[in-house]
């Protein structure tokens, strides 16, 4: 990655990671204040509704009273006569204006009971005024036919409260509905919902608000500490109140403060910081800019003379300007590549010397060995006295040293025009093997070498037949060398596979193994070890024309008695010479000796 994107990313990470932090941060603290503050507002909604109800319970008892007091009322209830007093108290319910209005005689009996809304059950209604009656609690609430009532109650006497005759009771109450819940909501400053068993007998909220809040009222808390609720994509924080009543069904009141109300002034704070953090954002690119023109676009084409160096270029012009730091930089650059420019080409010329002298040296010892048995065998040949038989036995060591010195001055050739052209034909692999091995047979370093050949597949493909052949010829002698240095008898294996893929010849030797020393540097020129014969270019020879055909040698496995060369040629690669194909007869590599 580029300095420049570097810098460029880093300042826009550190001003989006300080925004995003500071967002993160202010956003938390804000919530557990909204959180906090809601929470003591749920407190004071349901003290503010208990205070409320308490008001109009005191007002419902001074009313009640004074309808316990009228004469009329006495007088009626003297009757006894529940069809009277029927009648008679539908005027009573009227100058009350209650939503419920009960008379009950002096045994218990409900006598008339009024309700603005109707009664579809009222023997619901009358069994629960008959447990308010027999409680003898503060309760005052009534539940029926979902319908929630606050009450009243008061005993009608004939004369004093002290000494006078019972008559009955007069109950008298207002009906929770959503009229009461808005008075509520008004005064809590909350929303409210009363629910008899999770079905909400009054609410403040919508219609869809009161669908989605039955759907999850299994869910809700009976309790009074703040829940979470979510009524459609509003957030709500919700306190439980239980509203005591006789009835089974558990009546409470649900307190709730929306959320999203209260964050609404995190959500302009959070856009401010956003369209900060976007500032930021700004100024850190065009202050990256700045300093991408002033540092990093020398430093790029510093790194450019630099690559351009790397790859040998020493006249790459290198462009100044920059900081006063990085002009010096240009300057010590420069003055550095001249000098290793100097130590190249001393360097170079060092190496030719050591390549020289060391081929030199090779070649020397060799031809120096051979044209010594040359001219020793040639002093006993001029000698007339020397017996036929051992005249035939000089004349085989001559043959010998010239066929030495004739592979030496080979081996030198062929190592010359490696890289050059190839001329692919199309042949058998199996072939070209069959005819390496054969003249192997006859080298007279290939004496006493038992060679093993494995069924040879046809393996046709496009390659430079000549080089091929050298290459497994080179193989098979470097194999024979090995095996008669190594432990009796000198076997070498052949073996050749073919797939879709890849063609692989096998050279196994029962030598004593490639030593550990030489393993690195095998494919190196002038490598050899412990070999009587040659200059250490065989493998290197052989290893050229495998990847100028694609393909390369390895040392599959070395250990004493066995050690496998693999020759390996891609077929991809193979298809692909017959567009390298040349017509200069000049370049062709030489044949076999």
């Amino acid at each position: 990655m580029r300095m420049r994107t570097i810098l460029l990313l880093s300042l826009l990470s550190l001003a989006c990671g300080l925004t995003v932090m500071s967002l993160v941060v202010i956003r938390s603290s804000l919530q557990k204040q909204i959180r906090s503050n809601l929470a003591a507002d749920l407190f004071h909604s349901t003290v503010t509704f208990q205070n409320l109800q308490r008001q109009r319970q005191q007002l419902l008892d001074r009313e009640v009273a004074l309808l316990a007091d009228l004469p009329s009322l006495k007088a009626l209830m003297t009757t006894h006569d529940l069809k009277t007093i029927q009648d008679g108290g539908v005027e009573f319910w009227k100058v009350s204006g209650c939503d419920l209005f009960a008379l009950v005689n002096a045994s218990g009996t409900v006598a008339a009971v009024y309700d603005n809304a109707g009664l579809p059950d009222r023997k619901d209604l009358e069994q629960q005024l008959k447990r308010l009656l027999d409680s003898r609690s503060d309760q005052r609430y009534l539940l029926s036919n979902h319908r929630l009532y606050q009450v009243s109650l008061r005993p009608l006497f004939f004369g004093s409260e002290v000494t006078g005759t019972p008559l009955g009771f007069v109950i008298a109450g207002y009906s929770i509905d959503d009229r009461v819940s808005r008075q509520v909501r008004e005064a809590a400053a909350a929303d409210v919902i009363f629910l008899a068993e999770d079905k909400i007998v009054s609410s403040t909220l919508d219609a869809q608000h009161d669908l989605d809040l039955q759907r999850q009222g299994g869910t809700i808390a009976h309790r009074a500490m703040e829940q979470d609720l979510w009524l459609g994509k509003e957030h709500y924080l919700a306190a439980s109140l239980a509203i005591p009543t006789f009835s089974e069904v558990p009546v409470r009141l649900l307190v709730l403060k929306s959320y999203d109300q209260a964050s609404i002034f995190a959500m302009r704070l959070n856009r401010l910081l956003l369209a900060q953090g976007l500032l930021v954002l700004i100024v850190g690119t065009l202050l990256a800019l700045y300093i991408s023109g002033t540092i990093t676009r020398p430093l790029d084409a510093l790194l450019a003379g630099a690559r351009a160096l790397g790859s040998g270029n020493f006249d790459y012009q290198l462009a100044g300007g920059g900081a006063r730091e990085l002009r010096e930089l240009t300057l010590a650059f420069d003055t550095m590549r001249n000098q290793l420019r100097q130590s190249q080409q001393e360097l170079i010329e060092s190496a030719r010397m050591a390549v020289i002298g060391r081929m030199a040296s090779s070649i020397s010892h060799d031809l120096r060995h051979y044209l010594s048995a040359i001219y020793a065998n040639a002093e006993f040949l001029s000698n007339p006295a020397t017996p036929s038989a051992e005249r035939d036995e000089l004349m085989g060591d001559v043959q010998l040293a010239v066929q030495g010195m004739t592979d030496v001055l080979e081996s030198l050739l062929v190592f010359s025009r490696t890289g050059k052209s190839l001329h692919p034909t199309y042949e058998s692999f199996s072939a070209l093997v069959e005819r390496a091995i054969g003249l192997i047979k006859i080298h007279p370093e290939a004496h006493s070498v038992t060679i093993q050949v494995e069924h040879l597949p046809q393996a046709e493909a496009w390659m430079d037949a000549r080089m091929i052949e050298r290459a497994v010829f080179n193989l098979l002698i470097n194999a024979a060398q090995a095996a008669r240095s190594g432990v009796q008898p000198a076997v070498i294996k052949v073996s050749l596979v073919e797939d879709s893929q890849r063609i692989e010849l096998r050279i196994t030797d029962s030598g004593a193994g490639v030593p550990e020393a030489i393993r690195k540097t095998l494919f190196d020129p002038f490598v050899s070890d412990g070999k009587r014969r040659g200059i250490g270019l065989g493998l290197t020879i052989a290893n050229r024309i495998a990847l100028e055909h694609g393909g390369r040698i390895n040392l599959e496995d070395s250990h004493a008695g066995h050690t496998t060369f693999v020759l390996s040629l891609p077929r991809a690669v193979l298809g692909s010479l017959l567009h390298t194909q040349q017509d200069d007869p000049a370049s062709q590599p030489s044949s076999l000796v």
